[in-house]
C-alpha cells in the first residue's frame, strides 16, 4: 500500500504492508509501486486540492503536470490524465467496486425510512442540477431544500457543504442531500462516498435525508449506514438516473 504524506490516516496502514511517499514525488511513487511488484492499483481516499506549487511536484511531477496542462483545473479531467499516466508507465488502475461490488449503492431505501413525494421533487431536482454542472467538472453533490438550491459542491467536499447550508436552512419543509457521479466522470477514481459519518452530519445540518445514484456511488458499511439514519430519523435512498 503506498500512503501520502498528510492525506492518509496512519491507522488506515496500520499493520499492513506500506510505504509513505509525499504526493508531488511522482517519480518515487512510481519506482515504489515497481519495487513491491504492483500490477494492478486501486486508488481510494480524498486528497485535498492545492495548487500545483503547493504539490511541491518533482521532475516526473511537473513532466506530467506540464503535459496535464488545463485538464489540471478540474477534478475529473486530472484523474483522468492521472489513470492515463499510470497506465501509460505499465499498471493497470481497477475500481474499488470491481474488487467489492456490494459497495456500490442499492436502489431504494437503506433504513425504515424513504423519502415523500416533496422529498423526491428535490431529489428530482438535485439530479437535474448535478446533471447540468457535472458536465462542466463542478461536484458531486447539492443540498436542495424546497426547490431551492442551498449549495453546491466546490472544492471543500461534502462535510463542508453541509455545514455551509446549516446556516441557510430555510423554514418549513427540511432539504436533502443528493450525491452522484459527474455525467461521464472516470468511474475508477474519486466515486462519489457515504457512509455513517455522512449520515451524522446530514443530521446536525438539519436535512431530512440524504439521496445517492444506485449503482454508481459507494457506501462504506451499508448496514451501518441505514442503522445510523433509522436512530436519528433520516432517510437513505438509492436512485436511479433517468
Amino acid at each position: 500500500m503506498l500512503a501520502f504524506d498528510g492525506e492518509t490516516e496512519a491507522a488506515t496502514v496500520a499493520g499492513t504492508d506500506h510505504a509513505w511517499v509525499r504526493v508531488g514525488a511522482v517519480g518515487k511513487a512510481i519506482s515504489l509501486l515497481r519495487q513491491a511488484g504492483c500490477g494492478e492499483l486501486v486508488l481510494a481516499g480524498p486528497v485535498k486540492r492545492r495548487s500545483i506549487a503547493a504539490f511541491r511536484p518533482d521532475w516526473r511531477g511537473l513532466q506530467f503536470f506540464a503535459r496535464v496542462g488545463r485538464r489540471a483545473w478540474g477534478d475529473d479531467g486530472l484523474l483522468s490524465a492521472v489513470i492515463y499516466e499510470l497506465e501509460g508507465e505499465g499498471f493497470s488502475v481497477i475500481g474499488a467496486e470491481a474488487i467489492l461490488p456490494t459497495l456500490l449503492a442499492p436502489k431504494g431505501p437503506f433504513g425504515r425510512r424513504a423519502p415523500d413525494a416533496e422529498a423526491m421533487a428535490d431529489i428530482e431536482r438535485g439530479i437535474e442540477i448535478l446533471n447540468s454542472l457535472g458536465a462542466l467538472d463542478i461536484g458531486q453533490a447539492v443540498v436542495i431544500q424546497q426547490g431551492v438550491v442551498l449549495g453546491v459542491e466546490a472544492v471543500e467536499g461534502t462535510d463542508r457543504l453541509m455545514e455551509r447550508c446549516k446556516d441557510l436552512h430555510r423554514e418549513g419543509r427540511a432539504g436533502v442531500l443528493v450525491k452522484m457521479p459527474k455525467p461521464g466522470q472516470e468511474s475508477r477514481v474519486d466515486a462519489p462516498t457515504i457512509g455513517s459519518r455522512t449520515v451524522e452530519r446530514a443530521h446536525r445540518a438539519g436535512l431530512a435525508g440524504i439521496a445517492v445514484e444506485a449503482g454508481g456511488t459507494i457506501v462504506l458499511d451499508r448496514d451501518a449506514v441505514g442503522e445510523t439514519a433509522d436512530r436519528l430519523g433520516l432517510f437513505v435512498y438509492g436512485f436511479e438516473r433517468r
